[in-house]
């Protein structure tokens, strides 16, 4: 991603060249008190801002040039319980005219499932990885939201690849940040949904969840990249390998969405000493740490995903059942060591078959980051034409 992140330059304020600031230490976020939802969460609709406060985001020590505010805001979790989401809404300084400043959800591709990944957080501290690509977007003038989804930021661990309460948190950010008073963004504006990776599930599942969770939201594209669809060849591809910890991950955080999958009921004590370790990790750190790997050495099971429990929950979580609701484009490297190309195939085959307008673009030449950062200039022109009503072409 390093090449996106150099166009965060454009952002930042001249007077900043050159300059060393001393910043105030800025507390962990399960030390933070804004952090901690209200017990029981407010009986109120979804999208509603509980709180927010003014930050600076920053890359690395230099602030960035938006106006910037965190907010906690209730969505909704997997169960369909009213839940209380972390989020960052930045809206850049330049002006906007034509009718109302366009606005991106921004789906983050996989920061970690303890408190200290979350991106709300990291951008803060001068951290967060996927600045860059989210400053291609502002770059444009339009408004971004990026959500921490469940468990990030706010008391976790993450629900990591569980896809239902991932897409209602980027769908609720929208809805969170247009009726944040001061962000001035109009109800009625176009919204674009972009992610990548992680990101990916995030917006694949808000585009097929917004007509019946959130359709007061006027959608115009769904940028989907390098998106685990299907999560169980998904899984059965890292499992073992220097990948793993993915791997782990997700099933520590799809037990977190789904209590009935009692996940800790089959771990070994050597899987129940990892799932502890790597709940408060991000991903650099598991990454590392639980390579090559095996779900099956840390269980009492040959198979976990195998058990009808994690097949049910593997089957509902797999995008491409449901018709989303704006032309989506998708984008997927035909190299990906993360994410097999097939996967990607079989979903633009999928939205196809339910008469979605799809276009699909596979680089024959990229990995999974190296695609994240190559192809987000043609997510951005694509989501450009959309706010512009020009009509999507499909690859179909």
């Amino acid at each position: 991603m390093l090449v996106a992140c150099a166009t965060a330059a454009v952002l930042l304020a001249p007077q900043a060249a050159g300059q060393t600031e001393l910043l105030e230490p800025i507390p962990a976020p399960q030390h933070d008190p804004f952090y901690t939802p209200p017990d029981p969460v407010p009986d109120v609709a979804a999208g509603t801002v509980l709180r927010s406060r003014p930050v600076t985001v920053r890359a690395l020590a230099v602030p960035v040039q938006v106006d910037s505010w965190q907010m906690l805001y209730r969505s909704t979790d997997t169960q369909g319980e009213p839940e209380a989401v972390s989020g960052t809404v930045l809206v850049p300084d330049t002006p906007w005219t034509g009718g109302p400043r366009p606005l991106v959800t921004y789906a983050v591709g996989s920061h970690g499932l303890g408190p200290e990944c979350a991106p709300s957080y990291q951008m803060r501290q001068g951290q967060d990885p996927e600045l860059g690509l989210i400053s291609l977007a502002l770059s444009q003038g339009w408004a971004v939201v990026v959500t921490d989804y469940e468990g990030s930021g706010t008391p976790g661990p993450h629900t990591y690849a569980a896809g239902r309460t991932t897409g209602q948190a980027v769908l609720d950010a929208a809805r969170a940040a247009q009726r944040l008073p001061q962000a001035r963004l109009d109800p009625a504006g176009l919204v674009g949904v972009w992610g990548y990776s992680e990101g990916g599930i995030g917006a694949g599942w808000a585009g097929e969840l917004a007509p019946t969770y959130a359709p007061q939201l006027r959608i115009a594209g769904i940028a989907s990249g390098g998106t685990p669809a299907d999560l169980e060849p998904v899984v059965r591809h890292l499992d073992g390998g220097p990948f793993s910890g993915l791997a782990l991950a997700g099933a520590v955080g799809l037990a977190t969405a789904y209590p009935d999958l009692r996940f800790r009921s089959i771990l070994t004590p050597e899987g129940e000493a990892a799932v502890e370790r790597i709940s408060t990790q991000c991903v650099d750190e598991f990454t590392r740490d639980f390579a090559f790997r095996r779900l099956a050495d840390l269980t009492t099971v040959d198979d976990p995903v195998a058990l009808p429990q994690w097949q049910r929950v593997l089957d509902a979580n797999r995008l491409g059942t449901t018709p989303p609701a704006a032309p989506v484009l998708l984008y997927h490297a035909a190299l990906d060591e993360l994410i097999p190309v097939t996967v990607a195939r079989q979903l633009a085959a999928d939205y196809c078959a339910r008469d979605v307008t799809v276009r699909y673009l596979e680089s024959p030449i990229d990995e999974h980051v190296s695609y994240a950062a190559n192809a987000a200039p043609a997510a951005v022109t694509w989501l450009a034409e959309r706010f512009a009503g020009q009509p999507a072409s499909s690859t179909c």
